[in-house]
């Protein structure tokens, strides 16, 4: 997701006096305390101990250790879109570095700002095939946002203060800095750097006077315009400023999947998410609106659909902190490069106030013949969509809601109201299941006191379910809403859609064993496997299951009133679909309103 940043760069004070001799270890450690870091999640190995040997002796760094390394990289990532603030994690070599392959391009696809420290064997025995030695920088090099093999202590105070400058400013991302064993006990004296000057890498911040004043224009004289806003405008602070900016000019205004709560889904401007799974009305603003801004997107193909067909009266306008977005999979008529917030207050007072009375009668009218809905269980059985529901109206949207990937990452976008930013944490650009529960430990370390509920499935929650114990460990409240409905319910819904109901290798029940493997189902064992409860209460949680409609309201408010990490297991309805649905590579016009 195409985002940006805010233009303040985390930097180390002026160092003024002769710094001391440090080892390399030490080195790393006064980095993360002098550029405010109070949260790091660590993995310890041969390779990285001297780091955690300084680590240990750190008054000011709170250390969490989780259960895996792909674990402790989704939580610094939670922490990360939760805050604002970079996430930082620190693993070994070798197999501790590529655990964390996965959530770095997450992080990457996501423009989520992170620092990765990875140990690495001595710099003489590199390319010998050494114990636990990988090419951690060539691995890495795609799916971050840039990374660094250290050679020489002297240079590791710059390199720190250069890796969370990149990781935080322009495009935010995920920067690594592989760290090998003879560097982090070498010593030296060379300061940290006062200011930030590494020559190639000068994100742009102000837009170009003269794009803006042709925006304006645009924007002036549109009849039906539209603002497709992406998870830049989270990134850049700069909801007020979009909001503002709507509500002048009289703009509808959709979100992607990324930017969910950068404007308040209760204004009557709002249309909710676009896309595959996004409301019917906001894809129909899309096909029909004069003027397209899109604003901190970077038009992904969920959004698009078939592109040559993708706003076919509309002239697009792109304003997005990174160039490399522009115009890469739509055509752009107006390319607007630079951080979203200034970019909107300088375009604010250039906006006429307008009416648009009958284009948002038009998409109130879209809004109330297609809202976001679904039809009861044939059996009687919860309704997943019920649950979310039920959740949204306790906490009023009041919560922080850390999501696997999915039909529970698609009905947690429509059953929710998204009123506020780094409210709502999902894997995006990659969409990687295991997701859910470490960016809620995250989320929840970053924002202690706040209501954080993991919404997952019996599929994405066993990826990573070992992480449960860290968030009893820390006594963090992080409730965990888990719809089993025994499939890979995404997986399963598109095999009846386009390869004939074959349900191949998608039923987890144990119950439910496809009949070409020849299992008889064992009597002796429960229907649902893993028993969900005894694994949560065997890591310290509370659990409930929960399969009768009228217990999801009682079992949801007990775990939100009790302190303790909680398990809800709610047994839902098993062939529920995600609807509407516009399917790959297609129109609004071949849209699907139900499957059955």
């Amino acid at each position: 997701m195409s985002t940006n940043s805010r233009k303040e760069t985390p930097g180390a004070a002026p160092s003024r006096a002769p710094a001391q001799q440090r080892t390399g270890a030490r080195i790393v450690v006064e980095a993360l305390e002098r550029l405010g870091v109070d949260t790091v999640f660590a993995y310890p190995g041969g390779t990285i101990l001297d780091v955690f040997d300084e680590l240990a002796k750190s008054e000011n760094l709170h250390l969490i250790l989780p259960r895996h390394e792909q674990g402790g990289s989704h939580m610094a990532d939670g922490y990360a879109r939760a805050t604002g603030r970079p996430g930082v994690c620190i693993v070994t070599s070798g197999p501790g570095a590529t655990n964390i392959v996965t959530g770095l391009a997450t992080a990457n696809m996501d423009g989520v700002p992170m620092v990765a420290i990875t140990g690495q064997v001595s710099t003489k025995a590199v390319g010998n095939d050494a114990f636990q030695e990988a090419d951690t920088c060539g691995i890495t090099r795609p799916i971050t946002k840039h990374n660094y093999f250290v050679r020489d202590v002297n240079d590791l105070p710059r390199i720190l203060m250069e890796a969370f400058h990149i990781a935080t400013t322009g495009k935010p991302g995920p920067v690594l800095v592989d760290l090998p064993k003879d560097v982090q006990i070498g010593k030296t004296a060379v300061p940290f750097p006062e200011k930030f000057d590494r020559p190639g890498y000068k994100p742009s911040f102000e837009g170009h006077p003269r794009m803006i004043a042709r925006l304006a224009q645009l924007v002036n004289t549109a009849n039906k315009p539209l603002i497709y806003a992406g998870g830049g405008v989270r990134s850049a602070g700069a909801t007020e400023e979009l909001a503002a900016l709507a509500r002048k000019a009289n703009i509808p205004v959709a979100t992607t999947l990324m930017g969910l709560g950068c404007f308040p889904e209760s204004d009557p401007l709002s249309l909710h998410m676009i896309g595959m799974h996004g409301l019917v009305a906001a894809n129909k603003a899309l096909n029909e609106c004069d003027v397209l801004l899109a604003v901190g997107s970077r038009f992904d193909d969920r959004v698009t659909g078939k592109v040559s067909e993708f706003a076919p009266h509309a002239k697009i306008v792109h304003i997005d902190v990174d160039p490399t977005s522009i115009s890469k999979s739509v055509r752009c008529d107006l390319p607007v490069v630079g951080d979203v917030k200034p970019i909107l207050r300088d375009l604010l007072p250039q906006v006429n106030p307008a009416d648009h009375a009958a284009w948002l009668e038009e998409c109130a009218r879209w809004k109330k013949e297609d809202p976001f809905c679904y039809d009861p269980s044939p059996s009687g059985a919860i309704m997943p969509q019920a649950v979310l529901e039920t959740v949204d109206r306790l906490t009023k949207g009041e919560v922080v809601v850390s999501t696997d990937v999915g039909q529970n990452q698609m009905w947690s976008c429509q059953f929710f109201t998204h009123e506020h930013p780094r409210n709502f944490l999902s894997s995006g650009g990659l969409g990687t299941m295991g997701f859910g529960l470490p960016a809620a430990i995250g989320a929840q370390l970053g924002r202690p006191g706040e209501l954080v509920v993991c919404v997952t499935g019996d599929g994405g929650f066993q990826m990573n379910a070992q992480e449960l114990v860290v968030a009893v460990e820390h006594r963090l409240p992080v409730k965990v809403v888990l719809l089993n409905n025994t499939y890979l319910g995404n997986v399963r819904q598109w095999q009846d859609m386009m390869y004939k109901g074959v349900h191949s290798m998608t039923h987890l029940a144990q119950a439910g064993r496809m009949p070409q493997e020849r299992i008889v189902p064992d009597p002796e064992l429960p229907a649902y496997l893993p028993d969900f409860v005894k694994l949560a209460e065997a890591h310290g949680a509370r659990a409930r299951r929960v399969s009768d409609p009228r217990e999801v309201e009682p079992a949801l408010r007990e775990a939100f009133a009790d302190p303790h990490v909680w398990v809800l297991e709610f047994i839902v309805e098993p062939e529920a679909d995600i609807t509407p649905m516009i399917p790959p590579g297609k129109t609004i016009r071949d849209l699907i309103r139900r499957f059955k």
